[in-house]
C-alpha cells in the first residue's frame, strides 16, 4: 500500500472527522519544521507526509480511493467511487480519471490554526510563499514561544483557543426522566469547506435521557458550535430541566403526591389509587389514622437511580385533609362522646 496514511496520523481506519482533526492539530504542532529548528529537513518531510495523510483522508473521495487501492493507486490513474466502478477502462473510453492534486501543506496549516507558523519562522514548506498569514516574527510572543518550547513531550504543545460553550435548556417531561427517552435536536452551524470559505450544514443530534436524569444534567456534543480560522469550535451543551407535572414532585430520587381527603376519611380509613409515570395503576390501602403531618411511604415506586435504574427512590404520599367548615350541636356532641369514648 506504500506509505500508510492511518499510522502516519496515529488513528484507526475507521476514525471519524473529529478524529482526524484531533490528530492532524497535535502532530502538526510536535513537526512543524521551525518547532524543529535543529532538526529542519527530517521535520519538514514529516510535517509533509502529516499533511498529506490529513488531506486525503478528510477527503471522502481521496478516502475511497486510497482505501481501494493505496497510495500508488490514489496518486496513478484510478477512476473514483461512482464513475463507472473501480474496474478497468470500459469500452467507449471508460470512466473519468481520479486525479490526485496534493494541498500545499501551509495552507492547511493555517486553514487549522489561522496563520502558516506560530512560531515565528518563515520558512517555506511544500514550495509555498513564505507566509500565508503576513503577520511579522514581533507579533508572537515570548510566553507563546516558551510555551511551544517547553517541556519538549507531546502535550506541551500550544493549541489554538477554543469557544466558549454553547448552553441551551433541554425541557423534559418527569416521565422522560422516569423511563429514558431519546430527544432529536436539528441544529444549523457553519463548517470550513475544504476551500477554506464557510459554508452552513445542517446537523441531527441525538440526546439519550437516561431514567433518572435529574435537572441541571449536562450532555455535551464536541465541538459542535461554527468552525472559524485559528478557533477550535465550540462545544454544544444540552441542560436537562424539568417540566412540572399535574401529580408528581420530584425530591432527589424520591416522587412526592399530595392528595386531598375528607376528616372522615382520614379518621376510618382510606385506599389511594395512583396511576405512575410508567402507566401502572397502584392501589395502596392506609389503615392508620392520618393526622395533618402523616406521610405514607411506598418503598421503590419513586424515580429509578441514575447509576443503578433497576434501583428506585421512595413515592411519598401526603395528605392534604378537609375540614368541615361547620358542625351542628348534634354532630359536635356525638363526636364528642365518639372520641371521649376511645
Amino acid at each position: 500500500m506504500g506509505v500508510d496514511y492511518y499510522k502516519l496520523l496515529q488513528v484507526d481506519r475507521n476514525a471519524k472527522e473529529d478524529d482526524l482533526k484531533k490528530a492532524y492539530r497535535k502532530l502538526a504542532m510536535k513537526w512543524h519544521p521551525d518547532k524543529n529548528p535543529n532538526n529542519k529537513k527530517d521535520a519538514e518531510a514529516k510535517f509533509k507526509q502529516i499533511s498529506e495523510a490529513y488531506d486525503v483522508l478528510s477527503d471522502p473521495q481521496k478516502r475511497a480511493v486510497y482505501d481501494q487501492f493505496g497510495e500508488e493507486g490514489l496518486k496513478g490513474q484510478v477512476p473514483p467511487p461512482g464513475a463507472g466502478g473501480f474496474g478497468g477502462p470500459s469500452d467507449g473510453g471508460g470512466p473519468s480519471m481520479f486525479r490526485f492534486n496534493p494541498r500545499n501543506a501551509n495552507d492547511i496549516f493555517s486553514e487549522f490554526f489561522g496563520f502558516s507558523s506560530p512560531f515565528g519562522g518563515m520558512g517555506d514548506v511544500g514550495g509555498s510563499r513564505a507566509s500565508t498569514s503576513g503577520f511579522p516574527r514581533s507579533m508572537f510572543t515570548d510566553e507563546m514561544f516558551a510555551t511551544f518550547r517547553g517541556g519538549g513531550s507531546e502535550g506541551s504543545s500550544i493549541v489554538p483557543r477554543k469557544g466558549a460553550p454553547i448552553e441551551q435548556p433541554q425541557p423534559c417531561s418527569l416521565e422522560d426522566l422516569y423511563k429514558g427517552a431519546n430527544k432529536k435536536m436539528r441544529i444549523s452551524r457553519e463548517v470550513i469547506d475544504t476551500s477554506g470559505r464557510p459554508t452552513t450544514v445542517e446537523e441531527i443530534l441525538t440526546i439519550e435521557i437516561k431514567p433518572g436524569w435529574k435537572k441541571g444534567t449536562k450532555i455535551t456534543f464536541p465541538e459542535k458550535g461554527n468552525e472559524q480560522k485559528g478557533v477550535i469550535p465550540s462545544d454544544l451543551v444540552f441542560i436537562i430541566d424539568e417540566k412540572p407535572h399535574s401529580i408528581f414532585k420530584r425530591d432527589g430520587n424520591d416522587l412526592i403526591v399530595t392528595l386531598k381527603i375528607s376528616l372522615v376519611e382520614a379518621l376510618t380509613g382510606y385506599t389511594a389509587q395512583l396511576t405512575t409515570l410508567d402507566g401502572r395503576n397502584l392501589t395502596i390501602p392506609i389503615n392508620a389514622v392520618i393526622s395533618p403531618t402523616y406521610e405514607e411511604v411506598v418503598r421503590g415506586e419513586g424515580m429509578p437511580i441514575p447509576r443503578e435504574p433497576s434501583r428506585k427512590g421512595n413515592l411519598r404520599i401526603k395528605f392534604n385533609i378537609k375540614f368541615p367548615s361547620r358542625l351542628t350541636s348534634e354532630q359536635k356532641t356525638g363526636m364528642r362522646r365518639l372520641l371521649t369514648s376511645s
